[in-house]
């Protein structure tokens, strides 16, 4: 990247895709490709034939005969500028002026005539070097600024909030050129002399000219035009109706004080009571706490037949414990105990008993679930079958791609009808399968889950916090929650996201370190807050109250909107971002 005398760089279109692409999506964040991609080269399709591309397509030579104006070429962009850029701009450094000069720089819809120079057609516009005239779709130009020549940098700008279009050359801005700009021009250079060569920059590096500082002047320009949007003049409606927003956000989720301070310097009264909101607080403060089977046992009895009404729901709350057992964190495989550093009280009070043996919970919801197991009691109390099977210390890390039914998983879970309680397919050589399998249907001990391997070297964390019955515990569990995903099939058919959710789950056995793997991602605690919103918006919807606060719905509205702007062709859509708004 080469520097000017002012300090800032100019064109070097040596420098990466990637780099590139990152810019571009910094300069034009609310543009989405996919419907509307910007224009990062020129077109080798569009163009006369006496241009020629080079340099992926960023350097434009002139390769004609260059006699009279009938010999001029023009080549367009990739693509037509996006209008939720806002403010979109490109630069051009002259390499070579050739033999006169006669180059023209701007835009041009799809259609125009390619042997002419930007700006003489209808729908094209043009800035040109040998007489710094201005061209808007016409043969006779206005003046408008000085001439460029070898050395140059002309930069092209297109506000797509006023439809105007202006230039800079060197990094000074010449003014507007032109106004009432039609949508979806193409950026547009044209040449006519032997020797011409121009360099394009559409943002793959730093421009010449500033236009972030022009960008943060119409992002304030529009945040002062939203602010002063005007609204009915009954302002006291206005403010209660946000009272009453903010208070219904303040208690969905469960920010009690501050809900009671809020109603009673506004006025407001609570749609749920207090007791409720606590509860709500109670369960969610056991689910973030990773102590699911807890959080489980809990709703249950503060909102008796709630999960039992959902099952899909249950069934996500239950493969969220499966994966809080592989961590260590749930009370199935680690009993209450006492904080570290001293007593404490509430969620974590030290502990006055000894910790409770790993045996399944007895709640009336658990107790629900017994329906997806069959013979419950003969399955619940029968060892576990080939357990030494699955070889915790050298599991082969084998992406989980997610493929497949719930039985096409690296290591299987079956239930009695097919023909296993649990089986755990080894990734290792097929003479160590074999001689698992010649013992498979005889059942496996205690003594077996002993001799798993659940310690990893120093300083790794352990598998169901390293306790041997808790890992027994877990494939237990692993076992019901199979069982429980082939009842829901049978009742409501396949869901693809309850089969992703236990595949994932069971996908955490298939390394020795899940922790560091490819699905390692749902042992992180920030997993546990999608829980949340599911379980205390089901809670909420059975006290016939909202499942979203009527703020955050708003909030999406607005969103929404925003993109709909994008696709109407609103340029302001760039510089109404509703997430910068609320944090201004």
């Amino acid at each position: 990247m080469a520097a000017n005398s002012n300090g800032r760089s100019v064109i070097d279109i040596s420098g990466s895709q990637n780099g590139a692409y990152d810019r571009l999506k910094t300069l034009y964040p609310m543009v989405n490709e996919e419907e509307t991609p910007l224009p990062r080269s020129w077109s080798p399709k569009d163009k006369y034939n006496y241009i020629g591309l080079s340099q992926s397509n960023l350097r434009v030579h002139y390769k004609g005969h260059g006699k009279t104006h009938k010999d001029a070429a023009s080549v367009r962009a990739t693509h037509a500028i996006p209008p939720a850029c806002g403010l979109y701009y490109f630069e051009v450094k002259i390499v070579s002026k050739g033999r006169d000069g006669y180059m023209g720089i701007g835009l041009s819809a799809q259609g125009v005539n390619m042997n002419r120079l930007p700006g003489w057609d209808k729908h094209s516009y043009g800035y040109h070097g040998d007489d710094g005239h201005s061209f808007c779709s016409s043969g006779t130009g206005q003046p408008y600024g000085p001439t460029f020549t070898t050395g140059d940098v002309i930069g092209c700008g297109v506000n797509l909030i006023d439809n105007t279009c202006f230039y800079t050359k060197n990094g000074h801005n010449l003014g507007i050129a032109f106004t009432d700009l039609p949508p979806n021009l193409y950026p547009t250079v044209g040449l006519q002399t032997p020797g011409e060569v121009v360099d394009a920059n559409f943002g793959q590096a730093p421009f010449v000219f500033d236009i972030e500082d022009m960008m943060k002047e119409l992002q304030a320009r529009t945040r002062q035009t939203i602010h002063q949007y005007p609204v009915p003049e009954s302002q006291g409606e206005w403010q209660a109706i946000l009272h009453k927003m903010v208070s219904t956000y303040l208690v969905h989720h469960g920010y009690c004080a501050t809900a009671e301070a809020f109603a009673h310097g506004t006025g407001q009264v609570f749609d749920e009571e207090i007791t409720s909101i606590k509860n709500r607080q109670r369960i969610l403060k056991l689910v973030l706490a990773g102590r699911m089977g807890e959080a489980i046992e809990t709703t249950g009895k503060l909102y008796p037949g709630l999960l039992e009404r959902n099952q899909n729901l249950l069934f996500l709350l239950k493969c969220r414990q499966f994966v809080e057992m592989v961590n260590g964190s749930d009370s199935e495989v680690c009993p209450p105990r006492c904080p570290r550093g001293g007593g404490g009280h509430g969620l974590f009070s030290p502990c006055a008993t000894p910790p409770r043996p790993y045996s399944p919970p007895h709640t009336s919801v658990i107790q629900s679930t017994k329906s997806f197991n069959g013979n419950n009691n003969s399955n619940r109390n029968r060892p576990l079958e080939s357990v030494e099977e699955m070889n915790l210390s050298n599991s082969n890390s084998n992406n989980i791609n997610g493929a497949g039914d719930y039985d096409q998983l690296p290591r299987k879970i079956k239930t009695d009808s097919e023909s296993s309680d649990v089986e755990m397919e080894s990734q290792n050589s097929e003479d160590k399968n074999t001689q698992h399998t010649n013992g498979y249907h005889n059942g496996t001990s205690h003594e077996d889950v002993e001799d798993m391997d659940v310690d990893p070297p120093q300083g790794r964390r352990q598998l169901c916090g390293g306790s041997k019955p808790a890992v027994e515990r877990m494939l237990e569990f692993g076992r019901e929650l199979y069982n429980m995903s082939v009842h829901l099939r049978q009742e409501q058919g396949k869901d693809e996201n309850n089969k992703k959710m236990l595949q994932d789950a069971f996908s955490l056995l298939a390394y020795s370190n899940p922790w560091s793997s490819p699905v390692g991602w749902q042992l992180d605690p920030v997993q546990r807050e999608t829980v949340c919103a599911a379980l205390n918006s089901a809670i909420l919807e059975s006290s016939n109250l909202p499942r979203r606060p009527p703020l955050e719905v708003a909030v999406a509205h607005a969103r929404e909107l925003v993109r709909l702007m994008s696709r109407a062709g609103l340029g302001s859509c760039a510089f109404a971002s509703v997430d910068d708004l609320l944090h201004h």
